[in-house]
């Protein structure tokens, strides 16, 4: 098979939407998979989460295969992960979002190799000029300055002390963490700093930084949110192929509440006939770990994340793929996504309700959200630059 590339169309109204049924949808899905120029040899993306690497949104040109007589049958290496070294001016990213509890985060990385199929972060990577299929969690963008510009940031006279998120796009504590250590450096940098943070992750390298964390948290400066999307681990390894495994997890909530830090379970994404009968064993195992509050997110697929996403079902569940978007446009006002503020963490119609209701029973049941922690700015310092210069006093 031999790739090449043709030009897409750059008419508007081509561009827009094409509203089409479940069924109309998945057949769709199913012959992408059926052409070899689309899907991806699954020897060759063993351990990866997306099924297929699309072109990028943004990109003039897409692939496509077809047989020029010169093909011959050979077998590819597996896609490595590639780590880029980007430089930013700035690290802190605002926004004013009215449904998210923050108005600035942090993201040391861009991409994620942790490879979730359902990641609402994916079409960020067009963005690059890349997939946000199987480029997305091969190709990581890592931001080594970030402790040093932040440190800079909060040194400035108009800086206002909030809670920085970590892990609002990508995991902060994604595998090349381990190497790179720059969400360490960002906790040290806050922790002088006396800086509030909170934290998202599926990851159980978290615990590497109790001993930050731990500090922080004594102070009333720290809570970790930790991701379960289900308790089935052969579901987990088709789902989220390089996260670690829901025992895992667990097991991270329960050191970070023995260590003294507040920890949230957030039960995201629900994905409808997936993952949603496990809402309440969830809750109770998490509970059980040492959590005491939780949160839900009915799943959200802004951009090409549709596509990609009946790409997973096709290869994984295509018996339930139709179901799956049926129940999902439902929940989205007959759209395959809504982003309105407000309910688009949610959904909306009677299968959105349904979901809300059975989770806040399940978390009144067994004590969750009894209270919200929240966490204090007044202790702010801001860094002081050294000079070098010794005080006269």
């Amino acid at each position: 098979m031999t790739i090449r590339f043709k030009e897409t169309a750059r008419d508007s109204v081509r561009l827009r939407p094409v509203s089409r049924s479940p069924i109309e949808a998945a057949e769709a899905a199913r012959r992408r998979m059926d052409d070899p120029a689309y899907r991806v040899e699954t020897d060759r993306r063993r351990g990866r989460g997306a099924v297929s690497n699309p072109t990028g949104r943004y990109e003039p040109a897409k692939r496509e295969g077809f047989d020029d007589g010169w093909d011959f049958e050979e077998e590819l290496p597996p896609l490595p992960t590639e780590v880029i070294i980007e430089k930013p001016r700035t690290i802190i990213t605002r926004n004013d979002s009215p449904d998210i509890g923050y108005d600035r985060s942090i993201n040391p990385y861009r991409g994620c190799e942790h490879g979730c199929s359902y990641c609402f972060a994916r079409p960020t990577h067009a963005y690059q000029g890349l997939s946000s299929g199987l480029d997305f969690e091969t190709k990581i963008f890592a931001k080594p300055s970030a402790p040093d510009l932040l440190e800079k940031e909060l040194r400035a006279t108009n800086y206002e002390p909030k809670v920085i998120a970590l892990g609002s796009n990508t995991d902060p504590y994604q595998p090349v963490e381990r190497r790179f250590r720059i969400t360490r450096g960002i906790l040290e940098t806050l922790n002088r700093a006396n800086h509030p943070v909170g934290i998202v992750t599926k990851s159980a390298l978290v615990t590497r930084d109790i001993d930050v964390l731990s500090q922080m948290a004594d102070r009333q400066l720290a809570k970790v949110a930790i991701s379960i999307t289900t308790l089935d681990p052969k579901l987990a390894r088709r789902m989220e192929p390089r996260a670690a495994s829901p025992a895992k997890r667990l097991e991270t909530v329960r050191k970070l509440s023995e260590a003294g830090i507040p920890v949230t379970v957030l039960v995201a994404p629900i994905i409808p006939a997936i993952n949603d009968h496990e809402i309440e064993a969830i809750l109770k195992a998490a509970h059980a770990a040492g959590a005491r509050e939780a949160g839900y997110v009915l799943l959200r697929l802004p951009h090409d994340l549709k596509d990609l996403m009946r790409d997973w079902l096709a290869e994984h569940y295509p018996d339930k793929l139709n179901h799956v978007f049926s129940l999902l446009q439902e929940a989205r006002g007959g759209k395959d996504y809504d982003a309105q503020w407000g309910a688009r963490q949610t959904g909306i119609g009677p299968f959105a309700w349904m979901i809300g209701r059975r989770f806040e029973t399940a978390a009144e049941r067994l004590g969750l959200n009894k209270r919200s922690l929240k966490l204090r700015t007044d202790l702010f310092t801001p860094p002081v630059k050294e000079t070098g210069q010794l005080s006269l006093f």
